[in-house]
């Protein structure tokens, strides 16, 4: 009773919780509709309208704007990734109507998203004559206005004057505009530049932006037409800053107005400004040197500009030159006005200049009647009429529409026509003829032109098409050099990998051969004209498929033999290879023939059909199959039964054969009256049998069947006989046969047959009808049983018995009941299958972690299968897990390496397992090899060992035996040697090297050496005199050294000259410890410091190493102060110089030696040489600042930063330091600093120059804002080919394994054409290596040469990728690796490729940046695109630390480093200093950080013994993986077609409801019995009577919903949108709306999942869980895939205690029709006393089935649901200057938040979850999970006697299979509830 409560309570709630899904599903039909509908105001005639995108599938969206008083509405049809549009004509002071559609695929309207807006009345003029038709415009990343010139010319003033001018625009871009104003000033600029003719002769238009300094955005001759000066202005970019007016007018006038930047001479200058604040500099002088200059110039101010400034700038008259707006939105009501004044003083000042030279004269006449003539594909001919007057010279300029800069030709004033040449084939040309005076030029005759196309091939014919070739012809092109075929096969309507073949101009007629059989192919014939090709001639041709056999005939066709016959069709055919299987497709054979064409099939199964397929071979393959079928016929029963030899006891029973193959005979003798029955089994070859022991005067009657090889067995044949009666009398015995009486049998044709494992279905033919039930009695042939009986009603004539014991033979005997007794009962024997196992266990893929398994299923159906292993040799649990009925291999992960696996396979069945299949598989060898010990002294030691090909890291232990005291460390996967200092002599040490594979670690090799004795002391030698050193040999570590060296050397006062020649020894044996010295090996400097550094010998100086050490020794003490920063700049500036000595690509190395704190500042200049690339090296003596030796040094301070007490000391750090120096000197990639660490690597923004102190040398290259404004990018122009010698960039070439990195943007102009991002080439121009982005394709490919010198190329295409071609920044990450290729964009894997190890690249040749796949020879063309970044590190983990913090989107301002050059919005701290502004007014400089106490410095303590190491810890369990969680629901699916019927599935174990109950009479409840444990499968103990049967019960009650469906695939991610210069403050309301909605999901979903049994996507796994995992990072989200098809139903549960028949439970929503199942009868439990009453509750669907493995990329979805709001971002700069802007974006209430509709079981709802991760998370940072196998369930370990029957089992997480071995995160996702599932009670 007082579980009643919580109860009923549930029910409640559970009938809530369905009713509100119910509601839910319902309105999932509709097409939802628009929210957040919000206007803005843009200009006096347009407005800006967004809006939220709804949720769901829908087509497109129709936009009403309708005007309240008169007018027509306005329709727009939008695209769906829409989600805001601009409409423009509006008229003022009319109030608009807006409404707003989302449209789905089958037209059907979501209700209408509406809004009202009034448009303001402008100050500005009207517009009289204009149409108000509203235009639509879409609002593109850049705002791209794509307004027709004609339709801007009808509504704005158009300057229609001859005169021309030379116009520069000098545009404010400091903070104070922030970016959504920048807009409008954009806007601002088109319009003015739309008011002018603008061409290369006509005006021209040049702007430059300032800030704190400016720079010019395009020169007066950069743009040659209109619309590309437009295009310039719609894109300009932001620049931030200062306001520094007076320097920027400087600059114009010194930069802008020069002949060079396109100023001409005698046309009007005119400058105007456009600024919104007063200027921080003075700007007296420079207006008045540029008005002296003859620049006229206007001043436009806006906001908060000072008028008295503008006037102070501008020309007179103020009125006319000065214009003022209160704000940036009315700018354009000026444009008219300012645009006539210009218009108008370009004439006056045009008349002027004409005045001056005297050049006034009547206007020059153009000359007329332009005609083009001759026109080919490389030029034509042009003619005109001739001008009127003395023409000197006539000049015509043409120019490609599309590329190019204008060319001329210039003719004699006499011609009338020119011959234009070297043109581009099917080009647009425009032309124009100038007729030239002698002080003026006319107006252009204007025309245009297309050239021709290149001549191409004609009448492409394809014929004498065989199997394996083809043969092309085509007619000649005229003047041809020669023809280039190509032909690729056409596979799943993608074209392979092209071949090329290219023949001369006299050939038109190849053969193509090698092609693939039954293959179309496309081939395409190109007419070369050089380096051009013409258009294509392409044609298509399917080669012939092989010829299969035909005729297919089968004979002889009996029980289990068959013969097959065929026609060969081809002589060519060598053979015949024939399979045949099943049907059902149980059993796969096959067979192959020579010289026959027919074979005899035998060992069939009988009464089963068989499939045939007949293949033809050849050489070249085989050909399609011929196919067939045929069924073999049923097994024949014993003929001629018949019964002899009659008597009182016995009779003769014989029969004839009926086959030849029957190997037994079961015969059955039942007496009729009820006795025991007897059953014989005998031999095949047996036909007559004696049965004796009978009954007299019995009638008996004798079936037999026939047993054959394929243990198929007969019909029953039985015949009925008498036994005589026996009489006695006094004198004789006399025998008589007895009368028989009718006998009724009832039945007759008793068959068994479905066998499972559990079950057998009998069947019978009734003989008559009165038989009103029939009673069903099985036993076991051996008797271990008791028999059991079931009764069925008359009308039924079939019966599932179970659960049955399997392989078990079973008597089944059926007696037919009639109302007035029993009949006759037929009798047969019946088989259950065996719970036979899985064969054939195979182990591949071995990896060091991991290895695959397969197997071949047995062939009864499972429930699915146990996997359970345990390492044969190593302690540790024995793990195991389940997988699905459906699964025939999995991969095991998490194992040790090097370690040999037993692994046990078992069949899991209802009733058991099977026995295990049992295998072996071992790990591979994760260890080093050839350890050995070198450099054996009293306190060190080093070891050497052979590198592992995949080792990343090595872990290197060294134990001392005497004290146990333990010291590590970690070095690099391509270092083989490691050294430990501080030992103590005579002392025995073991070390141990484990490798290291990412987070694997393999097994330890160790070896055992003892450390040097302390030697004898030597009596003291007599005084002699010192001999001179001999020179000492290299060291083996310094052997493949390359470095440029410096020694930096304090020569300071506290050193002494004592200490001073400790130094120069120091130096001696450091040097000396060198290899190789000179260009080829490594060259050493040295430089003495104290007040100023003295350079005591140059890079270049010494090239071989006895005069090198020499000069060391001739160094002389200098003395002084310690100036240590002073020195580090020396060494940077007059010593790492080309002049020097220094080679490029070199690794440059920098030794400071120094006992003393510096007297200047150090960290400046150390992190500019560190950020250089420099590796720094610092040793302190004695008294030196340990922090400012840690400031010198690169990172890891423990590598680069040494201290010792004294100067004796320096042997103690001498062969350390001279190892890393080595190291370091030896390495293929120098020491760079990347993200703010020090790693191997490459710069190559820096290799190729571009940098901000280096680019303006670089041709073709220009300086612009990047991701975010702090950040400079570069844009390489189109053709600038930027380029660099390879040897100069990677002299050692390229490592193994290394990271590309890009950080980069294409843009609108970049072609459509591939273009390799980078490439390295040889000198015959020949890619080698490198990265193509396919533009048209959007497609990036990385290719090289492997190690076997073949080409080879990888290509990634899924969707991920084609976001970095949408013209955002984006950064690229192609991590390359022996063996893969793996793709990261924006710090998200997005695709991974095998590949073969890469061979190394020549030095000889080049790289190169943006040239394009198709350039050919020296002259190559390049793209334009803008390029950020572009590194290279020797590292594969390189893009794993990366965080993006470049990306607006992507940056987290709490973990990532400070943007270069930003304000900051709080003053806590100093920042760093900006970089020195041009001259001009004086720069601001912020604040000085408050400087820190100097603390006192304590004594030096004595350093500690190295701790132990401590033991490692045994592996954690395996956290779940990322699947825990459903995404967000995607948008609906159409509703698609029926599906066909599926194939029949395997028996289903009792599932929900089963067949209708008797209600038989209620017996007498006996006593409640304790429940005892479930045992081991065994025999069953005996069964109680049945009670007497009742009537056929009522049909069951309805079944419950079926659960949902899975959600739809989430769309794909849209790309992060630019940031917004206000951060909203409900965002914080958002986030809370969303974490309710999830709660309130979580609870839904968690009722759903008691409502329905099991929670969704899991798996039973009965085992202990291991101890929660700590908590995981949340990983960055995954590409979603498409959803995988649904999984096969779960394992059911064991089954439990009967119950009383349940009350009627809550009826579900009615779901939809399924496919009519085929289940059979529920399995029957062990009967045992009854149990406790049972709640009764309707069936619900089994468990979903196992997650489908992720399927391929598909399509991209539509848009998905808006995500959570981004992380905060950046402090943007503009934000510091306080302004209010919004402009209708106001922020959202409660009612703009959507209410997030989820589908049931969307959340697992008992704790909290981990998202899918590619990446697993192990200490700092994320790898790659290569293995995700959401399929699999969690290991766990394995129990002595685990039958998996425990009283609480636990549901667990389907997640990939794991052992112990790796620290990994695990939760339970969910426990079954024990109050919704099946309950026991406690035991007493």
């Amino acid at each position: 009773m007082p579980v009643l409560g919580p109860r009923l309570g549930t029910c409640v709630l559970l009938t809530f919780v369905a009713v509100t899904v119910h509601f839910i599903g319902k309105a999932q039909g509709q097409v939802a509709s628009p929210t957040r509908l919000k206007f803005n105001i843009v200009s006096q005639d347009s407005v800006k309208i967004t809006w939220k995108a709804p949720r769901g599938r829908f087509q497109e969206y129709r936009l009403t704007v309708t005007p309240v008083v008169g007018g027509k509405t306005q329709k727009l049809s939008l695209l769906k990734g829409e989600t805001a549009a601009v409409v423009e004509g509006l008229l003022p002071n009319q109030e608009y109507v807006v409404q707003l559609y989302a449209i789905s695929s089958n037209s059907k309207e979501s209700s209408p998203a509406q809004g009202r807006f009034t448009m303001k009345a402008s100050r500005s003029r009207g517009r009289p004559g204009s149409s108000h038709t509203p235009k639509h415009k879409k609002e593109s990343e850049s705002h791209v206005r794509e307004k027709a010139t004609d339709e801007v010319a009808g509504s704005q003033f158009m300057c229609k004057s001859p005169a021309i001018a030379d116009i520069v625009v000098l545009v404010d871009g400091s903070w104070s505009i922030g970016r959504l104003n920048f807009r409008l000033v954009r806007m601002f600029l088109e319009n003015l530049v739309s008011a002018f003719n603008v061409d290369s002769d006509k005006t021209r238009i040049g702007l430059a932006q300032y800030s704190g300094d400016p720079r010019i955005e395009w020169h007066l001759n950069h743009y040659s037409t209109k619309e590309a000066v437009l295009d310039a202005a719609r894109n300009l970019p932001y620049k931030g800053g200062n306001t520094l007016t007076g320097l920027a007018l400087t600059y114009i006038l010194e930069n802008n107005f020069k002949p060079e930047a396109g100023a001409r001479a005698g046309v009007p200058k005119i400058g105007i400004l456009i600024t919104d604040g007063k200027s921080q500099d003075d700007v007296l002088p420079p207006a008045k040197s540029l008005r002296d200059a003859g620049i006229e110039l206007f001043a436009i101010g806006v906001k908060n500009a000072d008028v008295n400034e503008l006037k102070a700038i501008a020309s007179e008259p103020d009125e006319t030159h000065v214009y003022n707006v209160a704000d940036f939105n009315i700018m354009n009501t000026i444009i008219e006005s300012l645009t006539k004044t210009v218009c108008s003083r370009v004439e006056e000042q045009d008349k002027e200049i004409k005045e001056a030279t005297g050049s006034v004269t009547s206007n020059p006449v153009a000359p007329t009647n332009l005609v083009t003539s001759d026109v080919t594909a490389r030029g034509l001919r042009v003619s005109w009429t001739h001008a009127p007057g003395k023409v000197e010279k006539y000049r015509v300029v043409y120019y490609s529409t599309t590329a190019g800069q204008p060319e001329e030709v210039v003719v004699d004033g006499t011609e009338s026509t020119a011959v234009i040449q070297n043109l581009m084939s099917l080009t647009d040309y425009q032309l124009a003829v100038f007729a030239i005076y002698e002080k003026a030029a006319s107006e252009g005759l204007r025309g245009a032109v297309t050239t021709l196309a290149l001549p191409a091939a004609a009448d492409l014919d394809i014929y004498d098409v065989s199997h394996s070739s083809m043969r092309v012809k085509w007619e000649a092109a005229e003047s041809a050099s020669g023809y280039m075929v190509l032909y690729a096969a056409l596979t799943g309507g993608d074209t392979a990998d092209e071949k090329e073949v290219k023949v001369a101009n006299s050939v038109t007629d190849i053969e193509l051969e090698g092609l693939s059989a039954k293959t179309e192919y496309t081939v395409t014939v190109y007419a070369l004209y050089g380096d051009e090709a013409s258009d294509p001639l392409t044609g298509q041709e399917t080669t012939l498929s092989l010829r299969p056999p035909r005729n297919l005939v089968f004979a002889e066709i009996g029980h289990g033999t068959a013969s097959v016959s065929w026609e060969s069709d081809s002589k060519k055919a060598r053979g015949y290879r024939i399979m045949y299987v099943k049907t059902d497709g149980a059993s796969m054979n096959e067979v192959e023939v020579e010289g026959s064409t027919s074979i005899f099939l035998s060992n069939l199964t009988s009464l089963t059909e068989y499939t045939v397929a007949v293949f033809s071979v050849y050489d070249e393959g085989q050909s399609d199959p011929l196919t067939g079928s045929f069924t073999t016929k049923r097994v024949p029963k014993p003929l001629a039964l018949t019964v002899s030899d009659v008597s009182v006891d016995q009779f003769r029973v014989s029969w004839e054969h009926s086959a030849d193959d029957v190997t037994l005979y079961r015969l059955a003798c039942t007496p009729l009256s009820g006795e025991e029955a007897k059953e014989f089994v005998l031999s095949g070859a047996t036909d007559t049998i004696i049965l004796d022991d009978l009954l007299p005067e019995t009638e008996y009657e004798v079936s037999l069947s026939a047993i054959y090889s394929d243990e198929a067995e007969s019909d029953v044949v039985a015949v009925l006989e008498t036994t005589l009666r026996q009489t006695t009398t006094a004198a004789t015995t006399t025998t008589q046969r007895p009368t028989t009486a009718v006998i009724r049998s009832g039945i007759r044709n008793l068959d068994v047959g479905d066998e499972t494992t559990f079950s057998l279905h009998v069947s019978w033919v009734p003989a008559d009808s009165l038989a009103t039930q029939y009673r069903v009695s099985y036993v076991t042939l051996k008797g271990d049983r008791a028999e059991e009986a079931v009764i069925v009603p008359g009308r039924q004539s079939d019966l599932v018995l179970q659960p049955l014991l399997s392989d078990t033979w079973y008597r089944i005997s059926v007696t037919p009941l009639y109302a007035d007794g029993e009949g006759s009962p037929l009798t047969v024997n019946g088989k259950t299958l065996s719970l036979s196992g899985p064969s054939n266990l195979r182990v591949s893929e071995e990896w060091y972690n991991r290895f695959r398994i397969r197997w071949d299923p047995p062939p009864s159906p499972t429930m699915g299968y146990r996997v359970v292993y345990t390492s044969a040799s190593a302690p540790g649990p024995t793990l195991d897990t389940f997988v699905g009925d459906d699964v025939n291999t999995m991969v095991i992960l998490n194992l040790l390496s090097s370690t040999e696996y037993i692994v046990k396979l078992f069949a899991t069945y209802s009733t058991g397992s099977s026995d295990a299949l049992v295998g072996r598989a071992k790990t591979l060898y994760l260890a080093v090899t050839n350890l050995t010990p070198y450099q054996v002294r009293m306190t060190s030691m080093c070891a050497h060992w052979q590198l592992h090909r995949h080792a990343t890291t090595y872990r290197i232990v060294i134990e001392s035996l005497r004290d146990g005291k333990k010291e590590e460390g970690i070095v690099d996967g391509g270092t083989s040697r490691h050294c430990f200092y501080n030992l103590i002599p005579n002392s025995k040490y073991k070390i141990s090297v484990f490798s290291q594979l990412q987070e694997i670690e393999g097994p330890a090799v160790s070896l055992l050496e003892t450390t040097a004795p302390v030697p004898t002391e030597p009596p003291a030698p007599p005084t002699t005199t010192t001999p001179l050193p001999t020179i000492p040999p290299g060291r083996e570590v310094c052997k493949a050294a390359r470095a440029n060296l410096v020694f930096l050397v304090d020569g300071s006062w506290s050193i002494g000259d004592e200490n001073f020649v400790k130094i120069i020894g120091f130096l001696y044996n450091t040097i000396g410890a060198l290899d190789k010295i000179g260009p080829e090996g490594t060259q050493v400097a040295i430089v003495q410091f104290s007040d100023d550094p003295r350079t005591e010998f140059q890079l270049n100086t010494y090239s071989d190493k006895e005069n090198l050490l020499g000069a060391v020794q001739r160094i002389r003490y200098k003395g002084g102060n310690t100036k240590t920063g002073r020195a580090i700049k020396h060494a940077k500036d007059a010593v790492f110089t080309v002049e020097a000595g220094l080679r490029r690509g070199i690794p440059r190395v920098l030794v400071v030696i120094t006992d003393g704190r510096s007297q200047d500042d150090i960290d400046k200049v150390s992190k500019e040489m560190q950020l250089d690339g420099y590796s720094i090296f610092a040793v302190g003596v004695a008294d030196a600042d340990y922090s400012e030796l840690i400031n010198i040094a690169n990172k890891p301070s423990s590598r680069h930063a040494f201290f010792v007490d004294d100067f004796d000391a320096f042997q103690k750090i001498e062969d350390e330091l001279v190892t890393f120096v080595c190291e370091t000197a030896s390495a293929t990639c120098p020491l760079v600093l990347l993200g703010g660490n020090s790693i191997a690597g490459f710069r190559m923004m820096e290799m190729f120059g571009l940098v901000e102190k280096e680019y303006a040398s670089v041709e073709g290259v220009s300086l612009e804002s990047g991701s975010l404004n702090s950040f400079p990018c570069f844009r390489l122009h189109k053709d600038a080919l930027i380029s660099q010698p390879t040897r100069n960039v990677h002299p050692e070439g390229l490592p193994s394994d290394y990271t590309i990195t890009f950080l980069f943007r294409l843009l609108p102009d970049t072609p459509q054409e591939p273009f390799a991002l980078w490439e390295i080439l040889n000198k015959q121009n020949e890619p080698l290596v490198g990265v193509i982005l396919d533009n048209g394709g959007k497609t990036l490919t990385y290719f090289n040469y492997d190690y076997k010198n073949e080409f080879q190329t990888v290509t990634f295409e899924d969707l991920g990728v084609k976001k970095i071609f949408f013209g955002s920044f984006h950064k690229v990450h192609v991590v390359i690796t022996k063996t893969h290729a793996k793709l990261i964009i924006d710090c998200k894997q997005v695709g991974e490729k095998t590949i073969n190890a890469a061979g190394n690249i020549t030095t000889n040749g080049v790289e190169v940046l943006g040239r394009m796949v198709r350039s050919r020879g020296p002259r190559d063309n390049s793209v334009p695109f803008q390029l950020q970044g572009f590194d290279i590190s020797c590292s594969t983990s390189h893009a794993n630390r990366d965080k993006c913090c470049e990306l607006p989107a992507l940056r987290d301002e709490s973990n990532c480093p400070a943007l270069p050059h930003a304000c900051t919005c709080s003053q806590d701290s100093k920042g760093p200093p900006g970089p020195l502004g041009p001259p001009g007014g004086p720069g601001l400089r912020g604040p000085r950080g408050v400087k820190g106490e100097l603390g006192h410095r304590g004594s030096e303590g004595l350093r500690g013994d190295i701790g132990p190491t401590g033991l490692q810890g045994q592996p954690g369990p395996q956290g779940p993986s990322g699947l825990s969680i459903q995404g967000l629901p995607g948008s609906s699916g159409e509703k698609g077609e029926k599906g066909e019927i599926g194939p029949l599935g395997h028996q289903g174990i009792p599932g929900g409801q089963g067949r209708a109950g008797r209600d038989g009479v209620t017996g007498p409840r006996g006593p409640v019995g304790k429940d005892g444990p479930i045992g081991l499968p065994g025999p069953a103990g005996p069964v109680g009577t049945p009670g007497i049967p009742g009537s056929p019960g009522a049909t069951g009650s309805t079944g419950t919903q079926g659960n949902i469906g899975a959600t739809g695939i989430t769309g794909q991610k849209g790309e992060r949108g630019p940031r917004g210069d206000t951060q909203p403050q409900s965002a914080v309301r958002m986030i809370a709306h969303q974490v309710c909605e999830q709660l309130i999901q979580s609870h839904l979903s968690r009722f759903n999942s008691i409502l329905n049994h099991i929670p969704s996507n899991s798996v039973q796994v009965r085992a202990a869980p291991g101890p929660p995992g700590e908590a995981g990072r949340d990983g960055p989200a995954g590409t979603p895939g498409e959803q995988g098809s649904p999984g096969r139903p779960g394992f059911p549960g064991n089954p439990g205690s009967p119950g009383r028949p349940g009350e009627r439970g809550i009826p579900g929503d009615k779901g939809e029709r399924g496919v009519p199942g085929l289940g059979k009868q529920g399995s029957r439990g062990p009967p045992g006393t009854a149990g406790p009453p049972g709640e009764g509750r309707t069936g619900s669907q089994g468990s979903p089935g196992l997650p489908g493995r992720q399927g391929s990329a598909g399509r991209p979805g539509t848009n998905g649901p808006r995500g959570p709001p981004g992380t905060p971002g950046y402090c943007d700069p503009s934000s510091c200057a306080g302004y209010n802007i919004g402009g209708g974006y106001s922020d959202p209430t409660d009612q703009d938040i959507p209410v997030v509709q989820l589908p049931p079981n969307s959340y697992q709802t008992y704790g909290p979850y981990d998202e899918q991760d590619p990446y697993l998370y192990h200490g700092s940072y994320p790898y790659p999970n290569p293995y995700p196998q959401s399929s699999y369930p969690e290991p766990h370990p394995a129990q002595p006697d685990d039958h998996y029957e425990e009283e609480e089992s636990e549901e667990m997480e389907a997640v990939e299979v794991r052992s112990p071995g790796i620290r990994r995160f695990m939760r339970n996702i969910s426990k079954r509830n024990s109050a919704s599932s099946n309950t026991r009670e406690p035991k007493q």
